[in-house]
């Protein structure tokens, strides 16, 4: 699984709330609006600059805060193809991955906005095509993968009628 696209730079601890506000809670049963609004408290204009298949690109403990799945899922929704960040709050790591939604722990202080990545999934190779930089992240485990590849854990399971670690 590779990805391309171009990259959104945040912060440390962008917070569920930054991600997902709580004042549009009234567009939970409407997430394709409510993922209009995804990172609006951090960038307010995010959801409109950005393209499907961009990256978010982040520093430390990216997602924490309330356990909203709200958040990981309008990320994916608004088309972002993957997060990198130098770490995840873990129920926001499990959410993203049961969502459908590529989560890569990496060195993000070599990743610039703007900058154009290629990144494939099964060995966690991160290319910077803008700075010529090859990265590294911690592959992701077989099962994560085949979650993903799926959709998400919700039609990983419905596909093969069980969650199949292999």
């Amino acid at each position: 699984m590779v990805l391309r696209g171009k990259v959104w730079k945040f912060g440390d601890s962008i917070s569920t709330d930054l991600i997902c506000p709580g004042r549009y809670f009234h567009l939970r049963s409407n997430l394709p609006e409510l993922a209009k609004h995804v990172l609006e408290d951090a960038d307010p204009e995010f959801a409109s600059k950005m393209n499907t298949g961009d990256f978010v690109v982040a520093g430390q403990n990216f997602g924490l805060g309330s356990s909203r799945e709200h958040a990981p899922t309008i990320i994916k929704l608004a088309g972002v193809s993957a997060v990198l960040a130098k770490s995840f709050a873990r129920i926001f790591y499990r959410n993203a991955i049961n969502v459908g939604l590529p989560l890569l722990e990496c060195d993000t202080d070599k990743i610039s906005e703007g900058d154009e990545l290629e990144i494939d999934l099964a060995t966690g190779s991160i290319r910077n095509k803008t700075q010529n930089v090859q990265l590294e992240s911690t592959p992701l485990p077989k099962a994560m993968l085949n979650i993903l590849n799926d959709g998400g854990l919700l039609a990983h399971i419905q596909k093969h009628g069980d969650f199949k670690l292999d």
